[in-house]
């Protein structure tokens, strides 16, 4: 009998089970599948939301872009009045954008000695967007000559 160790009982009594490395079957384990799937399941989640979250965005900035440049169009068109003076009206167009518009004279006590008036032109446009409304406005300001 021959111990080796702590070894109780002689190694020939034990049945042997190899236990190399090559001996282990190739391939995977049904839980690593599943696990794996989960994983990817995850992320491929994940990568879609991400996906939508961007398209929404896109569609939005391009929404605000097409009505600052609108915004912009019809500020360049107010500013090119030559008989600008002190006013507000309203307007919507054929697409849905109302434009509401109001001229106000600024600071008349730093120009009551000057021959121009300091006029601040504020254009506010609204847009329907699914059921909420939309809006940008834009100020500026501009000298006109005082009509005697």
């Amino acid at each position: 009998m021959e111990t080796v160790g702590f070894q109780l009982f002689p190694a020939s009594t034990f049945p042997r089970f190899p236990v190399s490395l090559s001996s282990r079957k190739e391939g995977f384990t049904l839980l690593e599948i599943l696990v794996a799937l989960a994983l990817l399941g995850i992320a491929i989640t994940v990568i879609l939301q991400l996906f939508s979250a961007n398209l929404r965005a896109l569609s939005v900035s391009g929404d605000y872009v097409s009505a600052a440049i609108r915004a912009d169009a019809k500020m360049r068109e107010i500013l090119e009045d030559s008989d600008l003076s002190e006013k507000s009206w309203s307007e919507v167009t054929d697409d849905g954008y109302r434009f509401d518009a109001s001229v106000t004279e600024k600071l008349p006590e730093r120009t009551a000695n000057l021959q121009i008036r300091l006029l601040e032109i504020t254009l506010t446009m609204q847009w329907p967007e699914g059921s909420k409304t939309k809006y940008l406005t834009l100020k500026t300001l501009r000298t006109v000559n005082k009509k005697i």
